[in-house]
C-alpha cells in the first residue's frame, strides 16, 4: 500500500488552530474535509479559494466515525483537550477504515518530555500521553502516527496575557527572573508543519515531533514592546512558586482555570528548560523557517493602535 497521503479529514477544523490548520492543508494540495459534531449550530468558516467539505458525524458512534473515514488517507485531531479522550474511539474507527495516518491532538505542551507526566500540567495532560501510547500500542495494525508539540500559541499568549506582557494597560508581570527561554508557534507555522508532516509519511511515521516559530524569553519580549511602543511599562515580578500554589488552590476547588497557571509556571518559570534547541527541533526536517519575533510583536502591536509614531 502507498503511504502518499492525498486526503485528509480533520476533526475540530473550525476552532482557532483548525482553521489555521484546514488553510495550510489547502495550500498544500490536499482534499480536505472537516467533520463536525452531528446537531451543531457552529458557522462554518469560508477557505475561498478552496473548496473544503464538511461532514456532521456521531462521534459517539463507532460506524458514524468510520464510515466518515472511508476513503480518507489521514485524520488530523485538533480536538479540545477536555475532548481528547475521544480519541481513542476515534483511532479505533480510523483503523476500521483503513486511514493510514493519524495526528493526535497534541500541540502546545510536550507530553513526551521526561518527567513532565510528575508535574502538575502534565497531570492535567495525562489524556494526551494516554492516547499517544495508544496510537504506539496500535503500530501493527497498519495506521501510522505523528505527534507534535509547538510551545506556546504565540498570537494567543499576547492577546490573551500567557505572555505576562499587557502593553494595552502598559504592565508586564514577569514571572521569577524572566530569563528563561521557552518556545512559541505562530498558528500559521503549526499549519504548516502539519501539512509537511503530511506530505512526507515516510519521513514523520511513528514519531513524536518537536517544533516552534522561535525561542524567546519574558524578558526580551518586555524589551521588544518597549523600544516599538515607546513607552516603560510597569513591571511587577512574581515568584513561580506562588503562581503554582494559586493554582493548587483552584483545583481543590475544582476551578480548572487552574490550567493557565500551571502552563505559565511550565513554560515561564526559571530552570523550566523548555527552550528548543536544534538538535531536538523539527524545523529542519519539515523545512519548516524560524521567524523574526520582533516582526510578529511589531505586526500585534500595529494591530492594537500601539505602535510609537
Amino acid at each position: 500500500m502507498s503511504s502518499t497521503i492525498n486526503t485528509v479529514a480533520v476533526l475540530g477544523g473550525t476552532g482557532n488552530l483548525g482553521t489555521h490548520i484546514v488553510r495550510a492543508l489547502l495550500v498544500g494540495g490536499f482534499t480536505v474535509t472537516i467533520l463536525t459534531r452531528s446537531g451543531s449550530t457552529s458557522s462554518k468558516p469560508s477557505f475561498t479559494p478552496y473548496t473544503v467539505t464538511f461532514t456532521a458525524v456521531d462521534y459517539s458512534s463507532p460506524s458514524s466515525l468510520q464510515s466518515a473515514f472511508e476513503g480518507q488517507d489521514a485524520v488530523v485531531s485538533v480536538l479540545a483537550t477536555a475532548a481528547v479522550q475521544e480519541q481513542k474511539k476515534i483511532v479505533d474507527a480510523a483503523i476500521a477504515a483503513g486511514v493510514k495516518r493519524f495526528v493526535p491532538s497534541e500541540f502546545g505542551v510536550n507530553t513526551r518530555q521526561k518527567g513532565v507526566e510528575k508535574t502538575k500540567i502534565g497531570e492535567l495532560l495525562a489524556g494526551k500521553r494516554e492516547v499517544v501510547d495508544y496510537l504506539i500500542q496500535k503500530e501493527g495494525t497498519g495506521l501510522t502516527w505523528t505527534g507534535l508539540s509547538t510551545g506556546f500559541f504565540f498570537e494567543s499568549a499576547l492577546s490573551n496575557g500567557l505572555t505576562g506582557i499587557d502593553a494595552k494597560n502598559g504592565k508586564a508581570t514577569i514571572i521569577d527572573s524572566g530569563t528563561g527561554l521557552w518556545p512559541a508557534s505562530l498558528q500559521s507555522h503549526i499549519g504548516r508543519a502539519v501539512s509537511e508532516i503530511l506530505r512526507h509519511p515516510d519521513l514523520t511515521k511513528n514519531s513524536y515531533l518537536s517544533t516552534a516559530s522561535f525561542n524567546v524569553s519574558q524578558n526580551q519580549l518586555l524589551a521588544i514592546t518597549e523600544e516599538l511602543t515607546g513607552k516603560k511599562l510597569n513591571v511587577t515580578h512574581v515568584d513561580s512558586k506562588d503562581i503554582h500554589n494559586n493554582g493548587e488552590e483552584k483545583l481543590a476547588k475544582g476551578d480548572y482555570s487552574a490550567f493557565v497557571d500551571f502552563l505559565k509556571v511550565h513554560f515561564l518559570a526559571d530552570g523550566a528548560g523548555n527552550e528548543l534547541k536544534k538538535e531536538e527541533s523539527a524545523n529542519e526536517k519539515l523545512r519548516l523557517l524560524t521567524e523574526d519575533v520582533r516582526a510578529v510583536v511589531k505586526g500585534w502591536l500595529e494591530e492594537e493602535g500601539l505602535l510609537a509614531a
